[in-house]
């Protein structure tokens, strides 16, 4: 498929808000499954760490399958990806009101919706990225604001539906709204050329015409004797030579000769079938060489292998806090009349106006996205190491802003990587960071909750989330800082295959 030119407009403004609804109904419940977290541990009565697998597979999983979803995007399309993960987010949801103890919900809650989640968030990127190229940073920054607005809606939401229905009947109506997911897909028409070449064939219409001698219509052996006989019988009687006897004989000499005959062309058609058959094993396995071979070309360019690591230790310091904020503050004892509002809303709105405002400073050309995002990893890694000073609800509402707000970094990732490595390889690439990221998400929460289990308080588990956040933040300023100043020499050449970022100058 051959895309147009970015429009930077158009029908793109309306992928930006089906994108930006589609985060917003598949991560509200996910994101704010902190909420859910003080159910579980009360219905089940399960240790922290173990309970914490829930809401950690939920938003790991989707990106630990992150290349199978990249592939998927590639190979169907976002549209179709979108409509087929709607229904599985909202069939998690509901099974896991059905959750008869923690391991099923395992299932339900941590790998269906999560894996559905991955598959939206990677079609939503990769269509948005098709449709936008100057105001990329912006796009980006809206779309992704969806998830955070879902949120501190739903934290709010799942809090008051609890209230009203129980923990069961609050996961039946979160999942009947996810259905809505399916009109938000079927709007995301993906961008061709209006010139482009006419559709490839199929994989049936491209194979050559001696494949198809098993659709040929075959003939009967009595056919194929009563033909041959009518054309004995035709020269017979043109040559007025009355035989009987030779009759007989060729009749016999016929049978056979049919017999032979069949028993080649079965040998023919075996022959020409495994051909068939190794030469298409033979495309695929070479497919799978090149999608290997493209991504060690990926992992030597500086920037790309510090970003895998920086994502890696990112998300397993700075997620947990969106999930056990809300038990830290309980760990406390915080008296809950002081809450003024949710400790998982706040970190949902913050992190709205850090993924704008973010989005927003990465379309001016002054602005090195990747020093910006080196920023947010320095400073959350000190903000982790505060929550164990704070005692009161003030301290942690302050500091649940200024994480979510650091955590809008996620608008801007999209846009270093694609900076990186290209518009061409994005799908590749984003899918292996985000491989590492679901990683990091998966064992964050856990390791804090077991930290938990194991000395009775928060304080160990921040302090060691904050130095995995400290150490991604300097070892990817370190990587980065020789990429920026051989781009900056104009004569410097690089060697082939390899990509190193651009960056923004005020020219």
């Amino acid at each position: 498929m051959v895309f147009r030119k970015p429009p930077d407009g158009g029908w793109g403004w309306v992928i930006v808000v089906v994108s930006f609804f589609t985060q917003f109904l598949c991560y509200g419940s996910p994101l704010a499954v902190g909420v859910l977290y003080l159910e579980w541990l009360d219905a089940f009565g399960e240790g922290k760490g173990k309970t914490a697998w829930v809401g950690s597979l939920a938003n790991g999983i989707g990106l630990l399958a992150s290349p199978v979803c990249s592939i998927c995007v590639s190979s169907f399309g976002a549209r179709p990806v979108a409509i087929f993960s709607g229904f599985m987010v909202a069939g998690g949801l509901m099974m896991s009101s059905f959750a008869p103890n923690i391991y099923f919900l395992y299932i339900s809650y941590g790998i269906v919706v999560g894996l559905g989640c991955g598959l939206l968030y990677t079609a939503t990127v990769t269509i948005t990225c098709h449709y936008f190229d100057k105001r990329r940073g912006l796009a980006l920054g809206l779309i992704s604001t969806g998830s955070s607005v879902g949120l501190f809606i739903y934290a709010a939401l799942q809090r008051e539906l609890i209230d009203l229905y129980g923990l069961d009947g609050c996961l039946l109506i979160v999942g009947a709204l996810s259905l809505n997911i399916l009109a938000c897909g079927s709007l995301m028409r993906p961008l061709e050329s209006s010139d482009s070449p006419p559709p490839e064939k199929t994989c049936v219409d491209k194979v050559p015409d001696q494949y198809f001698v098993y659709h040929e219509k075959e003939k009967t052996v009595e056919e194929n004797i009563s033909i041959l006989e009518k054309g004995y019988v035709d020269e017979k009687c043109a040559n007025n030579i009355p035989d009987y006897k030779q009759d007989s004989i060729l009749n016999k000499n016929v049978l056979s000769s049919i017999n032979v005959n069949e028993k080649d062309t079965y040998k023919k058609k075996v022959v020409e079938q495994t051909n068939f058959c190794k030469q298409l094993a033979k495309r695929k396995w070479q497919l799978y060489v090149n999608y290997w071979e493209e991504t060690v070309v990926l992992f030597k360019n500086k920037v790309f292998s510090a970003l895998f690591v920086a994502i890696l230790l990112f998300d397993i310091g700075g997620f947990p806090p969106s999930l056990l904020m809300e038990d830290v503050a309980r760990s406390a004892n915080i008296n809950e009349d002081d809450y003024h509002m949710p400790l998982i809303s706040i970190i949902g709105i913050m992190t709205t106006v850090g993924k704008l405002t973010l989005g927003i400073l990465a379309d001016f050309k002054w602005v090195n996205t990747l020093y910006l995002y080196v920023t947010t990893l320095l400073m959350t890694g000190v903000a982790l190491f505060a929550i164990p000073f704070a005692k009161s609800y003030l301290t942690l509402a302050m500091l649940s802003g200024i994480l979510g707000f650091l955590t809008g970094n996620w608008s801007i990732f999209p846009y270093v990587t694609t900076k990186t490595v290209g518009i061409e390889k994005l799908t590749h690439a984003y899918g292996i960071l985000m491989f590492f990221a679901g990683l990091g998400n998966s064992l964050g929460p856990p390791i804090v909750g077991w930290f938990y289990d194991w000395t009775q308080e928060y304080d160990t588990a921040f302090y060691f989330s904050g130095f995995c956040v400290l150490l991604g933040g300097f070892l990817l300023l370190l990587a980065a800082l020789p990429c920026w100043n051989a781009c900056t020499n104009p004569s410097a050449k690089l060697p082939p295959n390899t990509y190193s970022y651009k960056v923004a100058s005020s020219a």
